[in-house]
C-alpha cells in the first residue's frame, strides 16, 4: 500500500475556474484538469522565476516531488494547448497557507480581505459562505 501523499501547500488558489480556446473550429471541446498544486508549482517556477528548491520549501514537499508536479502541470498545458482543448482547475490534494472562504453555491474558494465590509463571493455574489483552512475540507 503507498503511503498517504502529504498535503501541498499553496498561497492562493487560481483567479480562474478554468480557460477555453477562442476561435476552434472543433464541436465538442474536452478539457484537461489542472490541479491546485500544478498551477502553484508553475506559478512559482514561471511566474515568480523560483529555483525548484525555493519553491518546493514554500509549498512543504521536496524538490522531486515538486519537479514531478511542475512537469505534469506543464504538460498538461502543453496538451490543451497543442490539441485546443480546455483547462479545467480542481483542488487535488493541497492545503492554504491562511484561512480561506468556501461558497456554498458555487463552490468558490478564496480570500477576504478585512478590508472589506461587505463579505460575498466573488465568483457568483452569494453570502452563504464557510471559513475553510484546507481545500479538502
Amino acid at each position: 500500500m503507498p503511503p498517504k501523499k502529504k498535503l501541498r501547500k499553496i498561497v492562493a488558489p487560481p483567479d480562474f475556474k478554468g480557460f477555453k480556446p477562442y476561435g476552434t473550429t472543433k464541436e465538442s471541446i474536452d478539457s484537461i484538469d489542472l490541479f491546485y498544486e500544478e498551477y502553484e508549482a508553475i506559478k512559482l517556477a514561471d511566474y515568480k522565476l523560483m529555483t525548484h528548491l525555493e519553491a518546493s520549501k514554500l509549498m512543504g514537499i521536496s524538490r522531486a516531488t515538486f519537479a514531478r508536479i511542475y512537469e505534469t502541470g506543464r504538460r498538461k498545458i502543453a496538451k490543451a494547448l497543442v490539441e485546443t482543448l480546455q483547462i479545467k482547475t480542481v483542488f487535488g490534494n493541497v492545503a492554504l497557507d491562511k484561512s480561506w472562504y468556501l461558497c456554498n453555491n458555487c463552490e468558490a474558494k478564496f480570500t477576504i480581505p478585512k478590508t472589506i465590509n461587505n463579505h460575498i463571493c466573488p465568483m457568483c455574489t452569494s453570502t452563504n459562505f464557510e471559513t475553510t483552512t484546507n481545500l479538502n475540507s
